[in-house]
């Protein structure tokens, strides 16, 4: 804990905490990242990369990483569950990189989570190290691991999932809540599919109780799926386990072909509980703070999880970076961060209504609406998602003092 060089202990090595490890590092920070596991790793799984987070990671210097094993989808190309019919066709690709100057990709997590680590030294990264308390003495912040060593930083970060510790010893013990849905994920060689003649885009049909979503991942060579289904309950002592691809193929029964033969070609699945949580009033406290599902866990219906922790990290680097005072630093991150991720939650959740509509007046409706171009379906209605720029917090100035205070004025009605 040098003078003149903020010291910050990340909690989590996900892709949230290595995204944040990797901009604090490039903001002059002297950066440690502690996960639990012993080794860095992704669950096989895809992720949307889209341009409020590809222009953060391009600024990283990840910009061959992500075009290497990334795919630029051609289009959103939302469909009607049974005879496949095209509900809403939106451009994304050169469309989306014309517009908003950063492109979307398509990942594999493992391709995104090597990336990042690649990009960080190795000495910056410890494995094996569980979190079992901390304490804030006022001028730095002892964290405590299960295998014996103690750290002290001048900031912790607690980047370490949805049932995070961090978040555990800031505000005491909670559960998050069973959204509803299961999603069972797999990964098909895209060679077994070749004579479905698939687009390079993120389909997504939209069914009663249910819905399904694939594309292209690791340079075409994988496709993803995620198949999300409503069910009661989760009894399950995992929130993540093995899925059974009989399951799913049973989960959608009588769905078009199409969805049944990129399930039933997947030689395994995993299955996830999908949990959230309410928007927290606050995220930090003195000398510690939290990013990602951490502090705002959602589900993935708009497909900006991940998106959201790189924003997190981008912000909180440059708040770090232009106030040493670091409590005055985490409650501006907190005040420019919260308000859009509680938007996000919020739509995010609202999304399962929509995409899960029984056949019916209002599935009709909401049908007639997307092929119309209804504004809340277009491209342009996610403008304020894609141009976002998370790193672009002006402190001194005076239009984002009043953004900061317009955004505690809204937390605290």
């Amino acid at each position: 804990m040098g003078e003149n060089q903020l010291s910050v202990a990340v909690i989590g090595g996900g892709i949230g905490g290595l995204t944040a490890g990797l901009s604090l590092l490039r903001a002059g920070c002297d950066v440690h990242i502690y996960e639990r596991a012993s080794r860095l790793s992704e669950v096989g799984a895809g992720v949307q990369v889209s341009p409020n987070a590809s222009r953060l990671l391009h600024r990283l210097g990840l910009s061959d990483a992500l075009a290497a094993t990334g795919v630029k989808p051609l289009a959103w190309h939302q469909r009607r569950w049974d005879d496949g019919r095209t509900l809403l066709r939106a451009p994304l690709a050169e469309a989306l990189e014309a517009t908003y100057g950063f492109p979307h990709y398509q990942m594999h997590r493992a391709d995104l989570l090597a990336a990042l680590a690649s990009a960080l030294p190795p000495s910056r990264v410890h494995t094996g190290h569980r979190l079992t308390g901390f304490t804030d003495h006022g001028s730095y912040v002892e964290a405590r691991f299960a295998d014996g060593p103690r750290v002290e930083a001048d900031v912790l970060l607690g980047a370490d999932g949805i049932h995070s510790a961090v978040r555990q010893g800031l505000f005491g013990p909670d559960q998050a809540r069973f959204t509803g849905c299961v999603a069972y994920r797999g990964v098909v060689p895209a060679e077994r599919l070749r004579h479905l003649n698939l687009e390079v885009t993120a389909q997504i049909w939209l069914g009663p109780g249910r819905h399904f979503v694939h594309y292209f991942i690791s340079g075409r060579r994988f496709v993803n799926f995620v198949a999300v289904v409503e069910q009661d309950r989760w009894t399950r002592e995992s929130w993540t386990d093995q899925g059974s691809v009989g399951d799913a193929l049973a989960a959608y029964d009588g769905w078009h072909p199409q969805v049944r033969e990129i399930i039933g070609a997947a030689d395994e699945t995993y299955v996830w509980a999908l949990f959230d949580r309410p928007p927290l009033p606050r995220w930090s406290a003195g000398r510690v703070t939290l990013l990602g599902d951490a502090a705002h866990a959602m589900l993935p219906f708009m497909a900006q999880g991940a998106a959201q922790a790189i924003e997190d990290g981008a912000a909180l680097a440059e708040c770090l970076r232009r106030d040493r005072f670091v409590p005055d630093a985490l409650r501006r991150y907190e005040q420019v961060r919260l308000p859009r991720t509680s938007r996000m939650q919020e739509i995010s959740a609202g999304n399962k209504t929509r995409f899960h509509l029984p056949d019916g007046p209002a599935q009709r409706d909401r049908d007639q609406q997307m092929t119309a171009g209804s504004q809340a379906w277009s491209f342009n209605a996610l403008g304020w998602v894609y141009e976002h720029d998370a790193a672009a917090v002006e402190i001194g100035g005076e239009d984002q003092q009043m953004s900061i205070r317009s955004a505690a004025e809204g937390r605290m009605t």
